[in-house]
Order: C-alpha cells, then sequence, then structure tokens
C-alpha cells in the first residue's frame, strides 16, 4: 500500500460536476490499496470574487483580515469534496490548513511554512477515512489564519508529503505533464517523461507555469517525489524525482508529540491500522523510511509495474524511481566523433513575459556601488533574476548595470532608485517593460560544450537581438524584446530537435495555487 499525497487546482474543482469528476479518480485511487490525503485550490474563480468584494469596500484592506476572507475559498473546496468523496462509499474528512497542522511565519499573504504536525491528518488516514485539506493556508505563532500567496497549495501539498513521508505528491492540474516548450507557442512539443529536480527548479524559475518554484525547492529538500498528471485525462504525466530522501518536514521539538498522538489512536482505533500513520511517526522522530510499497495490487501483464495509466500509477516502486533518477542526472556524453549539439542534453525551454529591466546608467564603477544598489531594491521586497554590468568605459570611471524583476515589483523599485539618485550618483534611469526572457535548461549542459554557439547562432538566424545574458550549470537565459519571443522560443526549439515526432493534443495553461 503506498501513502499518496494529491494536490488538485482550482481548474480541477471548478464546478460540482469537476468535484464528482476529482471524487471518483480519488475513490479509485483509494480502492486500488493506497492511502489518499488530498490537497485542494479554491473552485475556478473564487478567490478573484474574493478580492473584488474585499475591493469594492476598502482600498486598505488590513493583510490580516484579508488572509482570513482569502482562506475561505479552500474552505469551500475542501467541504464540498468531502462530501463528494463520501457519496461514493468512501469516508472523508476535510481540514483546513491550521487543522491539518501546518504552521507558517506572521507574513500575511505571502507566508511561509516552518513546518507541519499532521496529527488529525495522521488519525483520519489511520481509520481508513480520506483526509482532504486546504491548501493555500495555514497558522501563525499568534494563531492567526495566514496564506502563503502564489503556488500555496503546491507547496501544501509537498510539505505535508513530506511531513508524511508520503511514496508521492501527485500534482493535479488541467495540464498533460510538463513540456519541452508551451504548446500554444510550439505545436509540435513534447511531454517530458522525467526530470530532475534541479531541472524543474530552472524551469519554474524562468516561466514554466505548471508548478511553483517554493513547491520543487521543498521536494527536492525532502526528496519526495512528483508526479504532475492532468486531473481531465488518465495520461503518464510528468515524474520529477532525485532517488534521495531526507526525512518529515515536522519541527523537532513536536516530532514526539505526533508519535505520541498516532500511538495512542493505534491502540483504541476500531479499525485495523493503515500503516501509513505510523510510518509518518516514525519518520517525523528520524527514522529509515518505510520501503516502497509492492505494485503487485495494480500489476497487468502489458504494465507489470502498475505504472502507466489511471489512478494505480500512483504505486511507486523502487526500480521506477531509479530509472527516474537514471535519466535525469546521468545523460551519456557523446563521444569526439559525435556532433555534441546534437546529443539530447536540454530538457526544455522556459519563457516568461512577466519582467521588466531596469537600467542604472553612468553608475561610479567603485566597491560597494552594486551593494548600495541592491540593498535599496531588496528594501523594496522586489526579487532579482537577472543582473548585467558593463565594462567601465576607459576614463570616465562610469558603468552601467542592469537587472530584471517582476513587473509587480518594479514599479516600487524604480521610485526607491530615483529617489536615492544624487546618493547613488548615477546618470539616468532607463526602464523597458517589453522585454521576455527564454531560458534553455539541460543537465546535459555541464559534459556538452557547444550548447551556448547553438543557441546563440538559432536566434541569429531568427533575427532575433539579445539584450542580455545569464548562465548557470543547467540553464542559459537571454532577455530579447517582447515582440520576438515566442519566434525566439520555436527557433530554439527546432534547433535543439525537441520537435515530437507526432505532436500530442494538449491544452497549455496552468492555473490556480
Amino acid at each position: 500500500m503506498a501513502l499518496v499525497v494529491q494536490k488538485y487546482g482550482g481548474s480541477s474543482v471548478s464546478d460540482v460536476d469537476a468535484m464528482r469528476r476529482v471524487a471518483r479518480r480519488i475513490v479509485a485511487t483509494r480502492q486500488a490499496g493506497n492511502t489518499v490525503v488530498v490537497v485542494v485550490s479554491a473552485m475556478g474563480d473564487t478567490t478573484d470574487e474574493l478580492l473584488d468584494q474585499a475591493a469594492a469596500l476598502t482600498t486598505d484592506a488590513p493583510a490580516r483580515e484579508m488572509d482570513i476572507l482569502l482562506s475561505a475559498g479552500e474552505r469551500i473546496s475542501v467541504a464540498l469534496l468531502a462530501m463528494a468523496v463520501s457519496e461514493l462509499g468512501v469516508p472523508a474528512r476535510a481540514y483546513t490548513g491550521a487543522q491539518a497542522g501546518v504552521l507558517t511565519d506572521s507574513k500575511y499573504g505571502r507566508a511561509s511554512i516552518v513546518g507541519v504536525l499532521p496529527e488529525r491528518v495522521a488519525r483520519s488516514i489511520q481509520t481508513g477515512s480520506v483526509a482532504i485539506v486546504a491548501g493555500f493556508q495555514g497558522i501563525n505563532e499568534v494563531e492567526d489564519t495566514t496564506t502563503l500567496g502564489r503556488g500555496g497549495s503546491d507547496t501544501t501539498a509537498v510539505a505535508l508529503a513530506a511531513a508524511l513521508n508520503a511514496d508521492v505528491c501527485e500534482i493535479y492540474t488541467d495540464v498533460d505533464g510538463l513540456f519541452t516548450a508551451d504548446p500554444r507557442i510550439v505545436p509540435t512539443a513534447k511531454r517530458i517523461e522525467s526530470l530532475s529536480s534541479e531541472e524543474t527548479l530552472e524551469l519554474a524559475a524562468h516561466g514554466a507555469k505548471i508548478l511553483h518554484l517554493r513547491a520543487v525547492e521543498y521536494a527536492r529538500r525532502f526528496g519526495v517525489p512528483l508526479h504532475v498528471r492532468s486531473s481531465f485525462s488518465d495520461k503518464t504525466g510528468t515524474w520529477i524525482y532525485d532517488g534521495r530522501r531526507k526525512g518529515a518536514f515536522v519541527p523537532s521539538v513536536v516530532a514526539a508529540q505526533l508519535d505520541d498522538v498516532v500511538a495512542a489512536d493505534t491502540d483504541s482505533a476500531p479499525s485495523t491500522p493503515s500503516p501509513a500513520a505510523p510510518k509518518a511517526a516514525g519518520e517525523a522522530q528520524g527514522a529509515a523510511p518505510a520501503a516502497p510499497a509492492s505494485t503487485a495490487a495494480t500489476a497487468s501483464p502489458s504494465d507489470p509495474a502498475g505504472l502507466d495509466e489511471g489512478p494505480s500509477a500512483a504505486v511507486v516502486d523502487t526500480a521506477h524511481r531509479n530509472a527516474i533518477a537514471a535519466r535525469a542526472q546521468a545523460r551519456p556524453r557523446p563521444s569526439a566523433k559525435e556532433d555534441h549539439v546534437e546529443a539530447p542534453v536540454i530538457s526544455g525551454i522556459a519563457h516568461d513575459r512577466s519582467q521588466d529591466k531596469i537600467t542604472l546608467v553612468g553608475v561610479p564603477d567603485v566597491p560597494g556601488a552594486a551593494a548600495h544598489i541592491f540593498a535599496i531594491v531588496a528594501g523594496t521586497d522586489a526579487n532579482i533574476d537577472m543582473i548585467v554590468q558593463d565594462v567601465s568605459a576607459e576614463g570616465t570611471g562610469l558603468t552601467n548595470i542592469s537587472f530584471t524583476c517582476p513587473d509587480g515589483d518594479s514599479a516600487a523599485a524604480r521610485e526607491a532608485l530615483e529617489a536615492a539618485r544624487e546618493e547613488l550618483g548615477f546618470r539616468s534611469l532607463h526602464f523597458n517593460p517589453d522585454i521576455g526572457i527564454l531560458s534553455l535548461v539541460g543537465a546535459g549542459m555541464r559534459s556538452n560544450p557547444g550548447v551556448s554557439a547553438r543557441l546563440f547562432g538559432s536566434l541569429s538566424e531568427a533575427g532575433v537581438n539579445i539584450h542580455m545574458i545569464s548562465t548557470s550549470e543547467i540553464r542559459i537565459s537571454v532577455v530579447v524584446d517582447d515582440a520576438v519571443l515566442d519566434e525566439a522560443v520555436r527557433a530554439v526549439h527546432s534547433a535543439f530537435g525537441l520537435d515530437a515526432q507526432a505532436a500530442e493534443a494538449v491544452v497549455y495553461g496552468g492555473t490556480g495555487r
């Protein structure tokens, strides 16, 4: 028996019919012999509607009260979904983030999870119920409701999976997995079967919207296998796993409490306890993870591991995990006679239209200048992506510094820098909101020369000019004009041979929390 955490986004539970469809999938997973915990987002446009109602009343809503308001959407979802699952004959219990033990700091509207103490969830699954948890929310040290901001439900699901030592965290959305590029731009983009978390982090950080960066970071830190799938089909999806397990995401000061709760409940439970809850308690105390569950219950002659289609794909065996890690991390280096850039070294291409570029012209080229500039930017809570500093013009003692940041952060950053112009000593500030960022991602870059030459060559042939370049061991990002971003994505996708032999019919979106 596997312990499966499933997360459903807003598009997957958009109305009553969608709720019924999700409930059937949950029940099928449970009937296949798995223990199931579900994390769910608010239905459809619920959050936007709540925001509109607040805006109609005030232009300066208190952050604490906004968190109480916005957490209501997920509470509605968990209650309705629990009813739908129970109607199908499987007991289900709904929990708010606080009831599920999601502990956060006190940054209202963008809180971070500091730990998970899933006592009530452990009790629920131990007695055979499906636990359905509200995503996107938790409780802080003064027992106030907090919300986690963008990607909050994904993050909740991964953190809960880590705390329970789940065998897999399934992220259900409205697409069939991760693709080599956005199929709306590249119709021949193909689904990626498996990725390392390192590659997924780069894709998520540079425009791929299916998984949020924080959720991938948690999964990588605690070794949680992720399986990205569509809630509208039984297609295989994309696996993300590195073959590591680092322990449960439970604060050490409360780990013993969780063990006591589960142990006490084991003695008093009227039904035979599932192995899931003791496994959660053992992992919370630092014990070795339980062995992966057998797939025998869902195997078939054509699919002996039970991993290809349908809810049975939740059962993860050791061989499959090792295969994922091997494919993602150990791509072979081509021989000297082979064309290096034709080797399968690239996982995918991400693009991002949500950033602006700010350039400070005539910055004094002296020690500490950059530190002073970005301390001021940091004071606005702006997140910086790419930074480029020019070579100082000979004899002038001046340089230019450019950086990109999310468009929602750029106004505050510009205002703060303009206010400090005399203090910083730069001549002028240039702002460009019409940029796009293209990122080429692949772990194979480390051992294959010629990748950057092929990238820049394909952009040149497409007539695309490059404004900025940033690199890591497994990623090259370029800033180009927004007007040519789509063409740039298509050109690079083709240049690296990522086109599918036959285009898959996909719907690409990835909305919801």
